[in-house]
């Protein structure tokens, strides 16, 4: 096994700890360093070998265990199991080449954000709304300049939900990642810049979310956010049809 680097950050927090080591030891076992079959060293020793408490690396072989990665056994240590098949998350069987199936993303995105934009109006922080208001002009910025807006599409919503001040919406929002913006991918590799009309549409929908949800009115963010989301189940209905004649 190959010992963990000597020139590591300065390190800070049990969980910071924990995570530390199950990416050395993750690695070393992705990379073959350690080799299916093998029996990981003793605790004692991945306890001097890392720096770190028995709690520690306690911790992070039962991380370790529960992605299938080692097996402890009784009386005889902990042994490095061969990667299972992966498992598709919930969420993640999205093809972004149909197009039906991103509007059954958007349906459920629209039940859920819409809530989380109400409740952004009533409870956001002043940096938050700041947030919000950032990712929206940089939307516009790269749209206008015939760049990719995903990352910064994603940025908006995902600050619209993190305003709501319930982790659960922003955690939704990362489960479902960046497909939850699929208007890249519809266009990706085309290298066309969208219509200006298209621009002022999107951009006067975000900025309408926004303006709600800074003048604190619950009602009419849940409405612009509604409005948003339903203009992009249409838009491609409209594609949909389109690509049936």
């Amino acid at each position: 096994m190959t010992q963990p680097s000597p020139d590591r950050p300065a390190r800070r927090g049990r969980r910071n700890l924990v995570a530390e080591v199950v990416a050395e030891l993750r690695t070393q076992i992705a990379s073959g360093d350690v080799q299916v079959g093998d029996r990981l060293p003793s605790e004692a020793q991945l306890t001097e070998a890392f720096s770190v408490s028995r709690t520690v690396i306690r911790e992070a072989i039962a991380t370790l265990r529960a992605d299938g990665l080692v097996e402890p056994r009784q009386g005889a240590g902990v042994f490095v199991l061969a990667p299972a098949d992966p498992v598709q998350r919930p969420f993640q069987i999205v093809d972004v080449d149909k197009i039906s199936s991103i509007i059954e993303m958007l349906e459920l995105r629209t039940a859920v954000e819409m809530e989380a934009a109400a409740l952004a109006a009533a409870r956001r922080s002043p940096a938050q709304e700041e947030e919000i208001y950032e990712a929206e002009a940089e939307i516009r910025a790269l749209a206008q300049q015939g760049l990719a807006t995903t990352e910064a599409d994603f940025r908006f919503h995902r600050a619209i939900a993190a305003a709501a001040n319930n982790p659960r919406f922003a955690e939704f929002l990362d489960v479902l990642g960046q497909s939850v913006i699929p208007r890249s991918a519809l266009q990706a590799g085309n290298g066309q810049r969208s219509p200006d009309s298209y621009i002022t549409l999107i951009s006067g929908e975000h900025r309408a979310i926004a303006d709600a949800i800074a003048a604190g009115d619950p009602d009419t963010a849940r409405d612009a956010m509604r409005h948003h989301l339903k203009g992009s189940q249409q838009r491609y209905r409209n594609m949909l049809r389109d690509t049936s004649k």
